[in-house]
């Protein structure tokens, strides 16, 4: 499903927003008008509505923190802002994993799987069919960053790039090899072409 980007609020671009925030901050307000609503719900397909409120406002509020150094010759602040969100999302599972180690060393209440199986589980029943979720397992983090800002986010190749700090080169030959290892993993089905899960 595309994304429809919102209006430029009269007639001004992200970038220049953020420029004229650099000496007005209440112009901030701005960006997370236009934004919000998307960068919440890609957080929340990622992690869950319970985080999502918490992970969200810290996206805007170190965008906020960074607004001096972003380049006001892009347009569009969201390639940005899913940067900042996706490498939040990171560090809040780092923080969740660490958590349960120390409950486990404390002899607390065991969590009776790892991190990442209670993610994959977690997507799998917000958005996907479970042999998609399993296959999406067995990705390396930053393949399942870089496909889920592609499908979820639907970003571009050049806007993914920017999200993840990458040459747009690397964005097609990585998704390449990702489709290729979806596909076999999949028993040789195209994932694209795979019916739609009712959620």
């Amino acid at each position: 499903m595309a994304i429809t980007r919102p209006p430029d609020v009269g007639g001004r671009t992200d970038g220049e927003v953020i420029g004229a925030s650099r000496g007005e901050p209440e112009r901030f307000a701005e960006i997370f008008q236009r934004h919000w609503d998307e960068i919440y719900r890609y957080i929340a397909q990622r992690l869950g509505p319970e985080s999502a409120e918490d992970v969200g406002a810290e996206t805007f509020a170190v965008a906020f923190r960074g607004r001096q150094r972003y380049d006001q010759t892009r347009n569009d602040a969201r390639p940005w802002l899913y940067g900042i969100a996706t490498n939040l999302i990171r560090q809040h599972w780092r923080v969740e994993r660490r958590h349960r180690r120390l409950l486990a060393r404390a002899d607390a209440q065991a969590a009776g799987e790892s991190f990442d199986q209670a993610s994959d589980e977690r997507l799998t029943a917000q958005r996907l069919a479970p042999r998609i979720a399993s296959a999406l397992a067995r990705l390396s983090a930053a393949e399942r960053d870089l496909l889920l800002l592609i499908a979820w986010a639907d970003l571009t190749y050049e806007e993914a790039a920017q999200a993840l700090d990458v040459p747009p080169g690397t964005v097609g030959s990585r998704l390449y090899r990702i489709r290729r290892k979806l596909r076999r993993s999949l028993g040789d089905t195209n994932p694209l072409r795979l019916p739609e899960v009712d959620a």
